[in-house]
């Protein structure tokens, strides 16, 4: 599979556009998104494949000189003043707007072209294939143990290609990523789902590991079945990788996105260059950053992508911005300008974020632990930017006694405090590393874009409940 076809008929038309427009807008940018996703999926009793969520369209983004304004539509080919006018018309500001606007200073519009193509082997694929593989994964999970009650496997992936046409510009991206999921439903006593997802940027990888995972699923089945709930209290905690990228994403992802440094609603606006974490965190996030879910070439609003430190031995460096952030700050945009889809607005979103790997060995971290617990798996997650409060969910811990692995699981697991108090009691970091590309993220309860997690494992205290 390549490039889209279809946005590449439309290169012409969208410079047309972006030339009509230009008579009454300082700046005017076309964004075309053609995504095409597939979902597969089978059980012990059943097997399908559908379309999973693509979409295909244009989003116009002018600026006046002093504001924003965007316009979306499934195409933009025919006559290109009639549509001019349609989007003026559309954008024309109601009786009492205009004053409560936030100025922002003028739009830069640097050159720069190219053509971006990240290769995978998705086309080796077709839906026979696919359909089969989630077929013999699901009965190895249900061959696996008499307890399994049905066994599930899941793969979706997606191509991406999007093309970005301003008076200076002209971009095009083409990429794509797969996830795999396997899950065992397991009764004995009682009945639990166990899960375990990968993400790669290769089908031929995801299938291969979720093979292997089978018999995991079904191993980790045996021991949530006998998990209890934890006892709350304040613990030494160890992080795997899953979680220390759910603490990066919670703590201090959505506290930077400065879209909210515009609105005042981020703590984080009034402690940058200030010690928020302990001396040996470091923390990044960009598209550029890693290969994973959230890599891409330019962002939403054509800006090439980064790779940004958002925390330096400490302290907080950088925050992350959109276009419109950016000009209403006055800063330089980090290339975070992402979109639920073509249909909805750009916001300062996170991409691949993520802590640095430090210089401890996971058995030595582990080892210094006297009474705690080791977490595995996100769930969920929750943050207050504000109020810097934080509420983590792990699928499940194990605990640790006297500096060794016990066999007593515990779950779920739920990791909650002050944002700088967690941080900074990071004693911590283990040099392995890992970015793991299978979640998504939603701007509030809405706005749902993919990001990365993952990271190296993470020694902290903190409540647990």
């Amino acid at each position: 599979m390549a490039f889209s076809g279809f946005l590449d008929s439309r290169r012409e038309d969208c410079r047309q556009l972006v030339d009509e427009l230009g008579r009454y807008f300082s700046y005017v940018s076309v964004l075309g998104t053609d995504v095409k996703a597939s979902v597969y999926r089978a059980d012990r009793k059943s097997a399908m494949a559908r379309d999973g969520n693509g979409e295909c369209g244009f989003v116009v983004k002018m600026h006046d000189g002093r504001a924003f304004f965007e316009y979306s539509a499934d195409d933009i080919s025919g006559d290109k003043k009639e549509l001019a006018e349609r989007i003026l018309e559309s954008v024309r500001l109601a009786e009492g707007m205009e004053e409560a606007m936030i100025e922002t200073r003028p739009v830069e519009d640097g050159p720069l072209s190219g053509d971006f193509v990240r290769e995978n082997d998705f086309d080796g694929y077709d839906d026979n294939d696919l359909i089969s593989a989630c077929m013999e994964t699901s009965r190895m999970i249900c061959d696996e143990d008499e307890h399994v009650l049905n066994g599930v496997a899941v793969i979706q992936f997606f191509n991406t290609s999007k093309l970005f046409v301003s008076k200076n510009k002209c971009l095009s991206q083409f990429y794509g990523w797969a996830n795999g999921m396997v899950m065992a439903v397991y009764s004995d006593g009682k009945t639990v789902p166990a899960r375990i997802s990968e993400g790669e940027g290769s089908l031929a990888l995801i299938l291969k590991l979720m093979k292997e995972d089978a018999p995991k699923v079904v191993e980790l089945a045996r021991h949530l079945v006998k998990a209890r709930p934890i006892k709350p209290g304040v613990y030494d905690v160890i992080t795997d990788s899953s979680i220390t990228g759910l603490i990066a994403h919670e703590a201090f992802g959505h506290g930077v996105e400065m879209d909210q440094f515009v609105k005042d609603r981020s703590q984080a606006k009034m402690c940058v260059g200030e010690y928020v974490a302990s001396p040996i965190t470091n923390m990044r996030d960009g598209a550029a950053a890693a290969v994973s879910v959230a890599s891409y070439f330019f962002d939403d609003d054509g800006i090439p992508a980064h790779d940004t430190k958002i925390i330096d031995k400490g302290i907080l460096v950088a925050g992350l911005s959109d276009l419109a952030s950016a000009t209403q700050l006055g800063t330089e945009p980090t290339g975070n300008g992402r979109r639920d889809s073509f249909k909805r607005k750009a916001y300062s979103r996170m991409t691949n974020t993520f802590f640095e790997p430090g210089t401890d060995k996971l058995e030595d971290m582990i080892a210094s632990v006297k009474h705690g617990y080791m977490l595995f798996e996100t769930n969920n997650g929750m943050e207050d930017p504000k109020n810097w409060a934080i509420q983590c969910t792990a699928e499940y811990g194990i605990e640790i006694v006297d500096g060794k692995l016990t066999d007593n699981y515990v779950s779920p697991v739920v990791m909650s405090g002050y944002v700088p108090d967690l941080l900074k009691s990071i004693s911590m970091i283990s040099d392995d590393f890992r970015v793991i590309g299978c979640g998504s993220c939603g701007k509030g309860y809405k706005e749902w874009v993919r990001v990365s997690d993952g990271g190296p494992n993470l020694k902290v205290r903190c409540k647990l409940g």
